[in-house]
């Protein structure tokens, strides 16, 4: 980490974040995700198998976004203000994983690998299906989980002196970064309902479980812009760029948390729309095509049901 010394860093702006200040650990993780996801789409191409483009411009869009704030200035200035770090956290929970989200890699992977032949040792393909299908990803997925542990990675590290103790060292400050991508994935899973998983809620209550952890997030962003103190002691005068207002800082995050809140539930929301739509028509058009095929066999069972009762004197059981 090089950590500008006291004072270096210029004032907070624009263009002092659009600098190249690479983290290698995010770096290097970013390229494989679009190395292996490239190969998952490219083996398709081959195949003569289409992959939505949107997919993989979210995807895209996704780890860019990742780069941005963990190999930019951000991340040198999210050392050392609090707004900045702010920033980083609710791009990696809320913007990161909704785009990687929308692309679907677990739809991806379960189409691109290959399956193991008859009598072979079960291949990544076959562990990712036993993985979904496991009593750990149905516990870590479910909403009692996620949502919760969306709303303790605000309250839980910014309250306590946790946050204190994993910015003193280069493998904490990384942990805590990765772990705000993996809340926001688990989170969101259920929700953008893209890819296959063991929760699988109806679009209303996807819609709910969105809102559910919402107001908490809010709240949070409140509690901060409120609070009349120092929250957390990492940030200090020293360290900060010269002329920062600390407490005015520590308002901003508290500002920025509360309004980034809105962007992934619009994002989400104009998705879920989208997405019901397009179940809808596809429900409609099964429907269309099963009449076709049986000239209507159901309602004309329907109306022999209801002939046969009349026969009988009865009337469809009341409730």
């Amino acid at each position: 980490m090089h950590h500008h010394g006291g004072g270096a860093l210029g004032p907070f702006s624009l263009s002092s974040v659009l600098t190249w200040s690479p983290d290698w650990a995010f770096l290097l993780g970013c390229l494989l995700m679009l190395a292996l996801y490239g190969a998952g789409v490219v083996r398709l191409a081959r195949r003569g198998d289409r992959w939505p483009v949107g997919r993989t411009a979210a995807w895209v869009a996704g780890v860019l976004t990742m780069v941005f704030v963990t190999c930019s200035g951000l991340n040198d200035y999210g050392m050392v203000l609090f707004s900045a770090h702010m920033i980083q956290h609710m791009a990696l929970s809320m913007l990161v994983p909704i785009l990687l989200l929308l692309g679907a890699p677990i739809t991806l992977a379960l189409r691109s690998l290959r399956p193991a032949g008859k009598g072979r040792p079960r291949g990544p393909r076959e562990l990712l299906v036993a993985l979904l299908h496991s009593r750990y990803v149905k516990v870590i997925s479910h909403p009692a989980f996620t949502i919760p542990l969306f709303i303790a990675s605000l309250y839980g590290l910014y309250f306590t002196p946790l946050f204190d103790f994993l910015m003193q060292s280069r493998i904490g400050h990384i942990a805590m970064m990765v772990h705000f991508l993996m809340a926001g994935l688990l989170f969101f899973w259920p929700i953008m309902g893209v890819d296959p998983g063991p929760h699988r809620p109806g679009h209303v209550m996807r819609i709910i479980e969105l809102f559910m952890g919402m107001p908490f997030h809010a709240f949070f962003g409140v509690a901060v812009m409120m609070a009349t103190s120092q929250l957390v002691t990492t940030f200090t005068a020293a360290g900060a760029p010269p002329g920062t207002d600390l407490m005015a800082d520590q308002k901003l995050a508290g500002g920025i948390t509360w309004a980034f809140g809105e962007i992934p539930t619009a994002v989400v929301l104009i998705a879920l729309v989208f997405q019901w739509a397009k179940s809808e028509e596809r429900t409609a058009r099964r429907g269309d095509r099963a009449a076709e095929r049986d000239g209507d066999a159901e309602l004309n069972a329907y109306n022999a049901y209801l002939a046969s009762l009349e026969k009988r004197g009865g009337r469809p059981a009341q409730t």
